[in-house]
């Protein structure tokens, strides 16, 4: 029974020790988090061996991230594939289709980001494009012809013109004549006309009697001007000015009107074409929706190949400039010793906790050979 108790005893103590002391190997890591001093002599193993090493602990931490954990081939194998490529192709055109549904107007889309109205900048812009480039056209085809410059299509669809012209003119010409107000004209002139032949004159209106002169003449004037031999005269007479006009050179042709003038009216004609006030009161979705077919099967696509290409090739240069090194360094560094404890201890506190029961059970086994070798010797 003694022999039992003494090993009992020793394998006890044995335990307790093993236990103990690796326990306290343990929380030496941490502890204390501070040097202790007693008068002007520093207690050995204070502060405890993370908190003295903590600098070192944040360099080495430092390095470890950037020589072996986000590296830039390891994140190029992980992230930059064509799976990932094509995964984000797959979610940026999700997205992208909620732009094309959305109802809200192109107006409260600039307002929810603080944003003002783009169209008093875009018209500004627009303005002084429309001015660079006629200033620059005017330069350019200064003393060039009409003929030289414009495009043989265009000549030939104002050649196709003449007729129309010439139409348009003996149309309105009879519609002034049988109106009320061309019958009056016609009238007006041949008294003004009467008037200044002293004698020849009072006698046609003596021989006319009461009936008007405008009404016989006016009928006439119609006449003539629905006659087929007066149209083929104007479209002859047309077609000979308008081929005068083509060997025009540009600076008599700008000489009719005023730069200003022109300018004015080819930045309203724009201005009403595109309308942007208009456009900004439109959904947004309903605004931009010709782009969809463009953006979802070829921007897109085409912009996360681009992306991944880039990343492929800056993404060295993008880590050295970040200096991963030096941010975990820091972060490391400013963390109090009871953080860095807690976050240690958080992640292996079961292996702490196998590793002292492991000193008690290795402490245990050596007092039992210690209490048999006791034994053995006491014999």
């Amino acid at each position: 029974m003694d022999v039992f108790l003494l090993l009992l005893v020793m394998m006890i103590v044995g335990a307790v020790i093993g236990g103990f002391t690796n326990s306290l190997a343990i929380k030496m890591l941490f502890r204390p988090y501070k040097a202790v001093y007693i008068g002007k002599w520093k207690v050995p193993f204070t502060p405890g061996l993370i908190p003295k090493r903590r600098e070192e602990l944040a360099r080495q931490l430092g390095l470890m991230v950037v020589n072996h954990l986000l590296t830039a081939d390891s994140l190029k194998t992980k992230f930059l594939t064509s799976e990932k490529e094509q995964a984000l192709t797959r979610w940026l055109q999700r997205e992208s289709s909620k732009l094309f549904n959305m109802e809200d107007t192109v107006q409260d889309v600039f307002e929810r980001f603080d944003l003002t109205s783009p169209v008093p900048y875009i018209e500004e812009t627009m303005d002084q494009w429309i001015e660079q480039q006629y200033d620059q056209l005017k330069d350019q085809y200064m003393f060039l012809t009409i003929r030289e410059t414009l495009p043989e299509k265009w000549l030939d669809r104002l050649d196709g013109k003449v007729e129309t012209v010439t139409d348009y003119i003996l149309e309105k010409g009879i519609d002034y004549f049988e109106s009320d107000e061309g019958k009056a004209r016609v009238q007006t002139m041949i008294d003004d006309f009467l008037k200044t032949r002293g004698t020849l004159g009072s006698m046609v209106n003596m021989i006319m009697g009461n009936t008007s002169l405008g009404d016989k003449v006016q009928p006439e004037i119609i006449k003539f001007l629905k006659h087929d031999g007066t149209h083929d005269i104007l479209e002859q007479v047309l077609r000979t000015e308008w081929e005068k006009i083509k060997d025009w050179q540009w600076d008599r042709a700008f000489s009719i009107i005023t730069d200003r003038d022109l300018i004015v009216r080819l930045q309203r004609i724009l201005k009403e074409r595109i309308n942007l006030n208009e456009w900004m009161q439109r959904p947004l979705g309903s605004a931009i929706q010709p782009l969809e077919d463009r953006v979802v099967n070829h921007l897109i696509p085409k912009a996360s190949e681009k992306l991944k290409e880039l990343l492929i090739e800056k993404l060295e240069g993008i880590l050295s400039k970040m200096k991963l090194q030096e941010i975990v360094r820091e972060q490391v560094d400013s963390f109090e010793v009871s953080r860095l404890e807690e976050l240690v201890l958080g992640i292996s506190r079961r292996e702490f906790k196998m590793i002292t029961y492991l000193g008690a059970l290795l402490g245990g086994l050596i007092g039992i050979v210690q209490g048999i070798f006791v034994l053995l010797t006491g014999l």
